[in-house]
């Protein structure tokens, strides 16, 4: 059953405590907003630069953020002042926005903001069709391995994310670019651990 905005932001907020800040827009209204964030003013201006996916900037209460990834799924900006990010998620539905502190880790709040507005989604579809049928003889045929629809779809979205080149790529590049030695050591870590696991 899907969540309602106000529940899924309070679940999203107390999964990554470096969100400090969300609002659920539908379309260029704010259907929720928590109490110490007020974007009404540059709503507009943001689901329209969201939706161009072209823009370099985002501005919210007075703040650049600069764009490193934007897709029409989501969108990642930071302030190149160190004044946080803005991490955006949407579906058909709605869009989540969410304010990230400077020390916060856009990569995992992307995943959790994308994971939450998951969880409002009305039009999600049940995993099995209630009506398929089991077979031509009525028997049930072997089941493959029962894998988490919201795990699968989570997957999906990360492969998305590594092929975009505003993506991961994006990403590395930056703190490549910044010479962010604790970052590259932590993607040096993850890059040998994803080897160890494909064998490669």
């Amino acid at each position: 059953m899907p969540l309602d905005p106000a529940t899924a932001v309070f679940n999203l907020l107390q999964k990554d405590p470096s969100i400090i800040a969300a609002a659920v827009v539908q379309g260029r209204n704010i259907l929720y907003s928590t109490d110490n964030w007020d974007i009404s003013a540059d709503v507009g201006k943001v689901v329209s630069s969201w939706g161009g996916m072209n823009a370099q900037f985002v501005m919210i209460s007075g703040v650049k953020y600069s764009v490193l990834q934007c897709t029409s799924e989501r969108l990642v900006a930071s302030s190149m002042k160190g004044e946080g990010h803005i991490i955006g998620a949407k579906d058909e539905e709605h869009q989540l926005i969410v304010y990230l502190e400077p020390d916060g880790e856009p990569m995992g709040a992307t995943m959790d903001t994308s994971r939450a507005i998951s969880e409002m989604n009305t039009s999600q579809q049940a995993y099995i069709d209630p009506n398929a049928q089991l077979g031509s003889t009525g028997a049930a045929q072997p089941s493959t391995p029962n894998i988490d629809p919201q795990l699968k779809g989570e997957i999906q979205s990360f492969l998305e994310w590594i092929k975009d080149g505003e993506g991961l790529s994006g990403y590395i590049n930056y703190y490549m670019q910044q010479n962010d030695a604790q970052i590259i050591s932590e993607i040096s870590k993850i890059y040998a651990e994803l080897r160890q696991i494909f064998g490669v």
